[in-house]
């Protein structure tokens, strides 16, 4: 069985953030992926772990399960986890889930790198 699709996944570092910007479709054939991907760069201890969700366009509960599991590493290593710039597909998946009241889900990076 495979892994599944690679995601296409830009990292950024800035100071002590980290910045992840998937593009394309967050779907069970890419979640993986993903996980593995955040499984990285949490270990590297960010103190924020930003993902900028700007050109996501769908996301399925495999995705949103990937990051909550994100959430609960970030929680573990007293780091922060900030999501940005959710198109509105996306962000109506997390309201409708109420984890907008679980995620620090911010408008823009500026809003992301400077969120309590």
């Amino acid at each position: 069985m495979s892994d599944g699709v690679e995601l296409n996944l830009n990292v950024e570092v800035n100071g002590t953030t980290t910045i992840v910007i998937p593009t394309g479709d967050i779907d069970l054939s890419c979640a993986a992926s993903l996980r593995s991907r955040l499984g990285e760069i949490q270990a590297q201890m960010p103190e924020r772990l930003v993902v900028d969700l700007t050109n996501v366009p769908y996301m399925d509960s495999s995705g949103v399960a990937t990051l909550v599991e994100g959430m609960q590493v970030a929680r573990r290593n007293n780091s922060k986890l900030v999501l940005c710039n959710l198109q509105e597909r996306v962000r109506s998946i997390f309201e409708i889930a109420r984890l907008d009241m679980v995620f620090t889900i911010v408008n823009d990076i500026e809003e992301a790198l400077s969120a309590g």
